[in-house]
Parts: structure tokens; sequence; C-alpha cells
């Protein structure tokens, strides 16, 4: 995995797990793991560490950020449906963090 490819998942996975962290019931919370799972499996397992500096407690922009780091994972050859899938679930858990 290439450097851009490696930056891109690690903004992912950085902008989920804080949702996770933070969601308003375990049932979202579990929502967001889920996702998060997803796209450790998607890459084998071999996905960087989370790096939370610098990153807002804005939960409407950690979304955001995932969001679209979960889009550009198409731009290194992941598939697409398997991107399609996790933003599905990403939008799930959204749903549950907002209900």
């Amino acid at each position: 995995m290439e450097l851009p490819h490696l930056r891109t998942l690690a903004q992912a996975r950085s902008h989920l797990a804080p949702l996770a962290d933070g969601a308003q019931s375990v049932e979202a919370s579990s929502a967001y793991e889920r996702a998060l799972l997803d796209l450790d499996r998607i890459h084998g397992d071999e996905s960087p560490a989370l790096d939370a500096d610098g990153l807002t407690e804005d939960r409407a922009a950690l979304y955001a950020g995932a969001l679209t780091a979960i889009e550009e994972l198409t731009n290194y050859g992941i598939d697409a449906l398997d991107v399609e899938l996790v933003l599905a679930k990403l939008e799930d858990a959204r749903a549950l963090d907002r209900s």
C-alpha cells in the first residue's frame, strides 16, 4: 500500500473512531465500529494507526471527513462495491446516532 492510500485510510479510520466513541447509544457506537471493521477487512487488516491529533469534536465535521476519505479509497484500487457497503454502514450508524 502506497503512502497516499495509507494517509486516506488513516484519515477514514481516525474520523470513524471518535464518532464511535461519542455516539449517543451503544447501537450507534457498534454501527460505527462495524464500518471501521469493514474498512480493516477490505485492507486485509493492514490498517494504519488512528491519529486523532487536531481533529475537531464537531460530529458533523467528523462524519464529513470520514465520508470523503472513504469515498477516496476507490482512487487507490479499492472495489467500488466494498466502498459503497462501508458508506451504507456509515449512513446507518449516523441514522442510529441521530435517533
